[in-house]
């Protein structure tokens, strides 16, 4: 067969310590600057790509056969993808499933993100795991034009996820009510009709398979800004508060989200359920440091340890901040650990039914066996119904 590939690369990976990959382009054309991670998944790359966690960041794809399920509306965890671009192995394959409604290449042209194919994805991810996450500037100009050094300057000069606010860009823009729950075969996503539990699910960046594991578990779910306060949040009399996942540096976001959690606990006995964002303005809150990570923890494979059980999960992550364990205060137990690294990927108040984790227990993409923790947090709404009756 023979090499249908350009005469020239039609795209530019440049990273800030000079290094520069090429390769062909798809997708948008035109430049992005942003932090380089890598995702081991071998599905769900459309979650991956609309997972408002990943905003400010480019995601190299491991595994190397992606776009063979083409993409659908109803995989979407957001309108539109948030991830600044796409790195993958091999040009994307056509779509071969029969729930396809899009190829992701007219996709990603349509949304318009930046994709790279061709690329040693091997080696990149040993320069990420051994260097550290990089900031990069990523380019796609189907005549193969490219200014190396002003993109290995856009590189150095972009500021980073450190310190960086990111909920703000990605929160819904006002108050919505969600009653949509986990997709089943063969009607899709069913309506939840008899919710036991009010729950505040407080949009830091929220997954919407997050949403509907709340529905799924008995939740009748209203949605707030990441931006509201302690009063806005009481304001609709919940049974229980949901802090979830989201982008960028916690100790930015933590500026507004600190202060309303704080209220939230010292004025009420309400159970509080946090996820990835929504763990660490949990912690934060309660006492504890957020630190940077080197390269993050991006997959659908790793494996985190409960502590008072002793059962291992395994599980979906997307994070590139970490709570310190050494940070915790008195009162604030760790409960999950990540046996990758011995990171901290849970903690629960003392005496009271306020407790996050790291991971993305709703498995979108990614293995179900943490989807006990939208059940406990019902279970925990309904102990305390109990107890007032």
């Amino acid at each position: 067969m023979a090499d249908t590939a350009p005469s020239k690369p039609t795209a530019c990976l440049a990273l800030a310590d000079g290094t520069v990959f090429y390769g062909v382009g798809f997708g948008a054309t035109g430049q992005t600057v942003a932090e380089l991670c890598f995702n081991t998944a071998m599905t769900g790359y459309q979650e991956i790509m609309t997972d408002p966690s990943y905003a400010g960041q480019i995601v190299t794809f491991t595994f190397p056969h992606i776009g063979n399920t083409g993409v659908t509306p109803e995989d979407d965890e957001t309108a539109n993808p948030v991830a600044a671009g796409m790195v993958v192995k091999w040009d994307p394959t056509l779509a071969s499933n029969w729930r396809s409604t899009e190829e992701l290449k007219s996709w990603l042209t349509r949304t318009g993100r930046i994709a790279i194919g061709g690329i040693d994805t091997r080696r990149l991810t040993r320069v990420i795991r051994q260097q550290g996450a990089p900031h990069v500037a990523m380019a796609h100009d189907p005549d193969g034009n490219f200014d190396v050094d002003a993109l290995v300057a856009a590189a150095r000069a972009w500021s980073g996820l450190e310190g960086m606010d990111l909920a703000k860009e990605v929160t819904c823009a006002q108050s919505y009510r969600w009653d949509e729950m986990r997709w089943a075969w063969p009607d899709g996503y069913p309506r939840q009709e008899a919710p036991k539990h009010k729950v505040v699910a407080i949009d830091y960046g929220a997954k919407r398979n997050i949403l509907r594991c709340l529905a799924s578990a008995g939740c009748d779910v209203t949605v707030l800004p990441a931006t509201a306060t302690a009063e806005e949040v009481l304001a609709h009399n919940p049974d229980g508060v949901f802090l979830s996942n989201g982008p960028g540096d916690p100790a930015a976001t933590g500026e507004y989200a600190v202060p309303m959690i704080k209220t939230i606990l010292d004025t009420t006995d309400l159970p509080v359920f946090g996820i990835c964002l929504g763990h660490q303005m949990l912690a934060l809150a309660l006492g504890a440091k957020t630190i940077k990570m080197n390269h993050g923890h991006h997959g659908a494979n790793h494996p985190v340890k409960e502590l008072e059980t002793g059962k291992v999960e395994i599980t979906s992550m997307n994070h590139g901040f970490a709570v310190d364990a050494q940070s915790l205060p008195e009162g604030v137990t760790q409960t999950h650990v990540s046996l990758f690294d011995g990171s901290n990927c849970g903690i629960r108040l003392s005496g009271r039914p306020v407790f996050s984790v790291q991971q993305h227990p709703e498995a979108s993409p990614g293995p179900q066996d943490s989807f006990y923790l939208f059940e406990r947090f019902a279970e925990a709404m309904e102990a305390r119904k109990t107890v007032d009756a």
